[in-house]
């Protein structure tokens, strides 16, 4: 991986055309506390899913950065129908990540925090049993019987921290933020979905923006990276990083009007 863009006033360890490794990428990438940041993987042509799903979509160093930008995150925020679909589970450690973190005052593993209307999750899948955290979960639903108690009974049996943030549509991304810093999670990773990606855009809530960018056509069917934003009109980004692994890109985007 080479970084191709800013031309200038980089530091020597990720200066423009060397080969990146990982403390020259992970200084890139820094994540400062109370950062909102955005991940996603689409093609060449704009998809953001194969079948369904996002793995169908090859981003040379893509896996790289993906397990970079976990490590760098306090805590990994995504929709529960992302989670269904793609089979989360825990972030991966290992003892060396683990002790990465501790130097940066944080904890040894980020969890994933699942935003859900109704709290169906399947207390058996690899979200609960393979992690080396307990995942949040935070429920955004305003009516009771959107999620029983046999259900938050089920979640919290299964190891989980069942969190009610409100049930206003309009507040729900303020909520589920000022959930997470009340935890001491800050530095916010979101992986989606593109409905999750919406609403966080619509609230103003999203400062940056990784996008890594698939050389393959799609075509088909396959939605973009963001779904139903549309309060405040196109969002102007600023390129704050550009690199280079074969023929993939790996964009790194700040949103205009965002304090970095």
């Amino acid at each position: 991986m080479r970084l191709v863009w800013p031309l200038e006033g980089t530091s020597p360890l990720a200066a423009p055309g060397r080969e990146l490794d990982r403390d020259a990428l992970a200084e890139l990438y820094a994540h400062p506390e109370g950062v909102l940041r955005v991940n996603f993987v689409a093609s060449a042509d704009g998809a953001v899913a194969v079948e369904g799903v996002s793995s169908g979509l090859e981003a040379p160093g893509d896996r790289t950065v993906f397990g970079l930008l976990r490590e760098l995150a306090d805590v990994i925020l995504v929709g529960a129908g992302s989670v269904r679909a793609e089979g989360y589970r825990g972030a991966r450690t290992s003892p060396e990540r683990e002790a990465r973190r501790r130097a940066r005052g944080q904890a040894p593993v980020p969890p994933i925090a699942v935003v859900s209307t109704r709290g169906d999750l399947d207390p058996a899948s690899p979200l609960f049993t393979d992690t080396a955290v307990a995942p949040l979960v935070l429920l955004t639903g305003s009516a009771p019987d959107t999620a029983p108690d046999t259900t938050r009974s089920a979640l919290a049996g299964a190891g989980a921290e069942v969190v009610d943030v409100g049930g206003d549509p309009g507040s729900t991304p303020d909520a589920v933020v000022a959930a997470l810093v009340d935890r001491g999670l800050s530095r916010v990773l979101c992986e989606g979905g593109p409905g999750l990606f919406g609403a966080l855009l619509d609230a103003g809530r999203v400062d940056e923006l990784c996008l890594s960018l698939a050389p393959q056509l799609e075509g088909g069917a396959a939605g973009r990276i963001v779904a139903g934003a549309g309060a405040g009109g196109p969002r102007p980004l600023h390129l704050a990083s550009v690199v280079a692994h074969d023929d993939g890109l790996l964009l790194r985007y700040q949103l205009r009007g965002r304090p970095h």
